[in-house]
């Protein structure tokens, strides 16, 4: 080893490791020792470690590098050769001392060399202690890191093949360390995304980028059975001298955090499913109204579609007997998906289960059921071949049935189906259909028990309405009855025409406050005691005296009456008014005038006198009765609606009943929310007495 060799200008500085790995900044310091313990070689390393020049410690005793050693005891230099001559490699930790006096911790590796002439030395490695304990640090967590951390960690090459990874991570596979080794990440993480997973990979090693936190769902050869979700993130490696590129990944198991996240956001949808069906279901007392809104809670948001059916027990406190074919009423449905499925759910009204079907498995169960569409559902439920085949290309893969439950018997069932776009019904799904299906049974129930009472009281109404008035020779007649829609309860509206045995005609319409049946059979009381009064008292006013007291008895707290007797011997006509609105009579040239001397009280009040006023009919008037109904609107003043009927009745009247529907047609909205009556009566005068027979 010559000393013009070492040292100098041209020398490259202190040895390093290679660029990229632990110990790039851990400077190293060459030396050599002769068979003397003089400084024969001394590198640049060297000159940066101890602080001294090539040309100030060559040739010189290598002693100075250490510090003065105890009385008695060997010198470091010493030490550090004999044991290098004797063992052939010594390791140690020992003090040294820099130029500047100072003393530190330093490392030394020492072996023998022997050059071509046959001279021999020791050949020393030295650097700080700190830097080695950092190194060696590093590599302690390094090598605990794969060996302890939960997270997967993984090294790959350029060919994405697996080049190093940790026990983490080969668990998480359920495949050994080994076994990953050379394959490809993409063998053993099965991912069906088309080649995206990869091309992610490809992108990070290709353009130096990294990817953090990126989602995965894969499956492993090692969990061929189970669905994960994996947070994945990978970097590049940059390569130097011998070592190779590739990149260096993270990868966590974060299956049953999404599966939690899903399930909560799954969860949160489905209240608010439930919310918005609260919201929107039993908005009215209708049957089919309900229904429909059943369908449109459902659909989209929970199915692609949805059908509603009312049983049609024979006795509905009959039990269930799943031995027996069980027919319904479809009152709703709705799709989202294209024909045929249209047709498919809206082709039938009446529907007949045969025993052994799955509406009888979910009804004998009273829990919904979820079923797969397919030749067993078809063979069981749809026997007629043209139904099955809709069904089959409807584009339906499953089927949730859930029973219409309400006050212990089973009102109907809704079904609700999906296509294959979606996931199958769940049981979190099944769940929240009886959720919805109870809400439903409920309203379905009330609109059904409102329906009977409305449709007593209608019939009641109707049985207590006169169906053919008997107005004498002298008085034509054309009257309507209207009851307003069912949003609304049936009224107390009624009206009567009375021939009295004298040939006059009494003229009546009233209206009953309220609704419902208590309206009805109030109305009907007063029609009654009106038709029986009639024939004995001859003033209007105490007949509406009388029906007063009625009232009062009755306890009827508010009803308005009119009451009209014509004569048609004389053509006066006298009139009560108990808080109705007032006559309109026609005369034949087209005019129109109100019968009006002040609406009065209505009946059932009490401590008010009624009165009596005349007016003369001339030949061939129409007079109109009428209710509040026909004349009274929302945002509408009674009057206008009066001047509206007025215009009605001064075009041309030519047949009563053609007149009665025109001015309906005219006056009503397609919706009305009240009862209407129209009475229109064309009066005559009786023919003088002709000269008595001699």
């Amino acid at each position: 080893m010559p000393p013009d060799r070492l040292g100098g200008e041209q020398d490259p500085g202190p040895i390093r490791s290679e660029p990229g790995a632990l110990l790039e900044h851990v400077a190293v310091a060459v030396f050599g020792i002769d068979d003397e313990d003089r400084i024969r070689y001394w590198g640049p390393g060297a000159q940066s470690l101890f602080g001294y020049p090539a040309d100030a410690v060559l040739a010189r005793p290598a002693g100075l590098l250490f510090p003065e050693p105890a009385q008695g005891a060997p010198g470091g230099a010493d030490r550090l050769a004999e044991r290098a001559r004797t063992l052939g490699y010594w390791r140690v930790r020992m003090p040294a001392r820099h130029r500047d006096g100072e003393t530190f911790d330093c490392g030394f590796r020492a072996f023998p060399l022997t050059d071509p002439a046959g001279r021999s030395a020791v050949l020393c490695l030295a650097s700080r202690g700190a830097e080695l304990d950092r190194v060696k640090t590093n590599l302690a967590f390094l090598d605990a890191l794969f060996e302890t951390c939960p997270i997967g960690l993984v090294m790959l090459d350029e060919e994405l093949r697996y080049v190093h990874l940790n026990q983490a991570l080969a668990d998480m596979d359920g495949v050994p360390v080994a076994d990953h080794l050379g394959r490809r990440v993409t063998d053993v993480m099965l991912t069906s995304d088309d080649g995206e997973f990869q091309r992610m990979l490809r992108s990070v090693a290709r353009e130096d980028r990294p990817v953090i936190a990126a989602l995965v769902g894969l499956r492993t050869p090692g969990r061929p059975d189970r669905d994960q979700v994996r947070s994945v993130s990978f970097f590049p490696l940059s390569g130097a001298g011998d070592t190779r590129r590739g990149l260096g990944g993270l990868v966590v198991d974060v299956t049953d955090r999404e599966r939690a996240i899903l399930e909560a956001s799954a969860a949160r949808q489905r209240l608010a499913l439930l919310d918005r069906a609260a919201a929107r279901i039993g908005t009215t007392l209708d049957l089919e109204v309900t229904a429909r809104e059943l369908v449109g809670a459902a659909v989209p948001d929970f199915s692609d579609a949805c059908i509603v059916e009312l049983v049609e027990w024979m006795d509905e406190t009959a039990d269930f007997d799943p031995l027996l074919p069980l027919s319904t009423r479809r009152i709703a449905s709705g799709t989202t998906l294209p024909e045929p499925a249209v047709e498919l759910v809206s082709g039938l009204e009446k529907v007949t289960y045969r025993p052994g079907s799955s509406i009888h498995r979910m009804l004998s169960t009273g829990r919904p059921l979820s079923v797969p569409v397919n030749e067993e559902f078809i063979t069981r439920n749809v026997p007629h071949r043209q139904r099955a085949q809709l069904l089959l290309d409807s584009g339906l893969a499953c089927v949730l049935i859930a029973p219409l439950i309400a006050r212990g018997t089973v009102q109907g069932i809704a079904l609700f189906g999906r296509s294959a776009d979606r996931p199958a019904f769940a049981e979190e799904d099944l769940s929240l259909a009886g959720e919805l299906a109870s809400r439903a049974a409920l309203c379905l129930d009330n609109a059904r028990l409102y329906g009977r009472v409305q449709d007593i009281a209608l019939t009641l109404q109707r049985a207590l309405l006169p169906s053919a008035p008997a107005a004498g020779p002298y008085v034509d007649i054309a009257h309507r009855y209207l009851p307003g829609s069912r949003v609304t309860q049936v009224g107390g509206d009624w009206y009567d025409a009375i021939a009295l045995p004298d040939g006059r005609v009494a003229l009546v319409v009233g209206d009953v406050m309220g609704h419902g049946v208590p309206a009805a059979a109030a109305m009907g009381r007063l029609r009654i005691t009106a038709k029986a009064l009639a024939r004995h008292v001859r003033d209007p006013a105490a007949l509406l005296a009388e029906l007063d007291d009625c009232a009062q008895e009755a306890g009827i707290d508010w009803a308005t009456c009119l009451i009209l007797l014509y004569d048609p011997h004389t053509g006066r006509a006298l009139m009560a008014n108990a808080g109705h609105p007032p006559p309109l009579v026609r005369c034949p040239d087209g005019t129109v005038q109100a019968l009006a001397h002040g609406p009065g009280v209505p009946l059932g009040v009490g401590g008010v006198a009624y009165r009596t006023t005349g007016a003369e009919l001339p030949e061939g008037a129409t007079v109109a009765l009428y209710t509040d109904g026909l004349v009274e609107a929302r945002g509408q003043d009674i009057d206008t609606g009066i001047d509206a009927l007025r215009s009605r009745l001064a075009g041309p009247v030519g047949s009563l009943e053609e007149a009665a529907d025109r001015i309906l047609g005219e006056l009503l909205p397609e919706a009305a929310t009240d009862d209407t009556v129209l009475v229109l009566a064309r009066v005559r005068r009786a023919p003088a007495p002709g000269p008595s027979a001699a």
